[in-house]
């Protein structure tokens, strides 16, 4: 038996694979790249060469592993295990059946104090062999590798010349909650494989008051829909909502993990979700929740009403003092083209507001700040593309902000003797107090690289005659116009080209930026704001309010003429 769990390291001579550069959440490409001979071991070498730099050593550290499940995740799961007990990894916790949530991941490292993460998603983007596969690193804070990391990685790729690797390591069976402990004469390397959901349900027990959600579970006037997309969400949808919370089983779609996600795309958004979206358009269900394939993700909808994701962050900060978890709030944070609608809430709260690029990583400094400065729950951030979180971890969380939602409702409905308070009760309530940031986002996906970049050149220097203000080809006026460039207030880093804005002088704009999150061609994101005031019309349909800022989008931008294309593939 000692002999069967022995393993030796070998030493194999390989070249660097070209591309290999991390986008805004790890690396992404198609499987059949992966796949490719030494693709996945020449990534992983650079890697662990990459974080075992500096004081921190690799050696007998602890790392968190897991995955959404997605096609190809087995496999690479046994190539880490074999390269990590090369570079001497003293022991690794992954999660039953390889899967972990990417939030999971963020809390078990925290919880245990790891020296790190290495997650095996491609996020939103679809699965299957035909599909999207991808690979990201976790530090140890919980968060997103910093550039900083990330840079290493891609510097080593470019000059990998062996690999240190166990092929003779014995595939560990991950079908069952165990250790695994081999060795390689005094060393020994293990494999911890354990519950996927328990240690995330338990700090999500901490955060919330689950003996009110339990309340408004048990109403019969309020009817709950919750759709994992065939995503990773779906265990821990079933623990949280079924076993803890009560909600009937049925109330639970697609959530039995898939390789292919069902052969669906798992983007909970309204193109994406259409089956939960049109059961709440038919007021089936007083609440509607979707998560993406690592469920990291979240889309939030109450009868015949969609929240956009950039008043969902604002809704939660402006009832943060409603949520104990939250009581000491000290700063929000979200991305550059998110919406405005936050900083209302944060300028009446009386906390600290942060902009960012588009990345979770961006947030970590600002988390890790107040933690260091005493307010561990000190945090609330989101970004428009349906992630929304807090300093419970260092991730967007797509269950935390279900919960979170839930949580608000159960604030207003805590007699169960009056009449259900729904979403669209709650968020007409907001706007009437901080008006309506009216906002929407147009994705051009699979556009090609050379279009894409000949439209944000052209974009930069029509900015550049109008940095100061002046007419657009439509006639409107511009007061600003600018490519917006964030030094992170606490390590001075400094990210360029990370959107190009145009503001009206009324304070709409629109921001054009290329998504870093796809794994071949292109994709164009446009981005469309108006704000209207309490007084104002503040429930027109998105589409109208937005219509004439949109047309000048399109015009200035001649997205029609320089990518052929008359439609988005997306709009939000």
């Amino acid at each position: 038996q000692l002999e069967k769990m022995s393993f030796t390291v070998q030493q194999e001579k390989t070249e660097p694979i070209d591309g290999q550069k991390t986008g805004t959440s790890g690396l992404r490409k198609q499987v059949k790249v992966f796949e490719s001979k030494n693709y996945v071991e020449n990534f992983l070498e650079s890697l662990f060469l990459a974080i075992d730099e500096g004081d921190s050593k690799l050696a007998g550290s602890t790392l968190v592993v897991g995955g959404d499940g997605r096609y190809f995740n087995k496999e690479v799961l046994q190539k880490i295990f074999q390269m990590a007990a090369a570079h001497k990894v003293g022991k690794i916790v992954v999660g039953q059946n390889g899967l972990f949530s990417t939030p999971a991941v963020s809390a078990i490292i925290r919880a245990r104090k790891a020296f790190g993460g290495i997650i095996l998603t491609a996020s939103h983007n679809p699965g299957g062999k035909d599909g999207d596969f991808g690979i990201k690193y976790n530090v140890a804070s919980g968060g997103p590798a910093p550039e900083s990391v990330t840079d290493a990685i891609y510097k080593h790729t470019q000059s990998v010349a062996t690999l240190h690797i166990a092929r003779d390591l014995p595939a560990v069976d991950l079908t069952q909650v165990a250790q695994h402990t081999f060795r390689s004469g005094e060393a020994t390397f293990e494999v911890e494989v354990v519950d996927s959901a328990a240690e995330y349900t338990h700090l999500l027990k901490q955060v919330f008051d689950f003996a009110a959600l339990r309340a408004l579970f048990a109403r019969k006037d309020f009817v709950f829909a919750f759709d994992a997309l065939h995503g990773v969400a779906g265990p821990y949808a079933k623990r949280i909502f079924v076993d803890e919370l009560g909600a009937d089983p049925s109330a639970l779609a697609n959530c039995e993990p898939k390789e292919d996600f069902g052969g669906k795309h798992p983007d909970p958004n309204l193109t994406y979700a259409e089956d939960l979206v049109k059961l709440m358009k038919a007021g089936a269900f007083d609440f509607g929740a979707a998560s993406d394939g690592d469920a990291d993700r979240n889309m939030v909808l109450g009868k015949q009403f969609f929240v956009n994701p950039s008043d969902s962050v604002a809704l939660i900060a402006a009832h943060a003092s409603k949520l104990p978890f939250y009581k000491n709030l000290k700063a929000v944070a979200r991305s550059m083209p998110t919406s405005a609608a936050l900083d209302r809430v944060a300028k009446d709260i009386g906390v600290e507001l942060f902009e960012v690029p588009t990345g979770w990583k961006y947030f970590g400094n600002i988390m890790d700040h107040y933690e260091a400065e005493g307010a561990p729950n000190g945090v609330l951030c989101g970004e428009e593309s349906f992630g929304t979180g807090s300093s419970h971890i260092r991730e967007k969380d797509g269950l935390w902000a279900v919960l979170a939602w839930l949580s608000i409702i159960a604030v207003y409905n805590g007699d169960a003797a009056q009449p259900l308070v729904s979403v669209q009760d709650i968020v007409t309530q907001h706007w009437r107090k901080y008006g309506r940031n009216y906002f929407s986002r147009y994705d051009y996906e699979n556009v090609s690289s050379e279009s894409a970049e000949q439209l944000m050149n052209d974009l930069r220097a029509k900015f550049a005659q109008l940095g100061n203000g002046g007419k657009l080809e439509s006639g409107e006026s511009i007061a600003s116009a600018d490519d917006f460039e964030y030094t992170d207030k606490f390590d001075s880093s400094v990210a360029k080209a990370q959107g190009i804005r145009f503001t009206f002088e009324d304070g709409s704009r629109f921001v054009f930026r290329l998504s870093g999150t796809g794994s071949s061609g292109a994709t164009i994101r446009l981005y469309v704001e108006r704000y209207v005031p309490k007084d104002g019309d503040i429930l027109q349909e998105t589409a109208d309010a937005l219509k004439p800022i949109i047309e000048a989008a399109l015009k200035t931008s001649k997205l029609k003429e320089l990518t052929g294309r008359t439609e988005p593939t997306v709009i939000t």
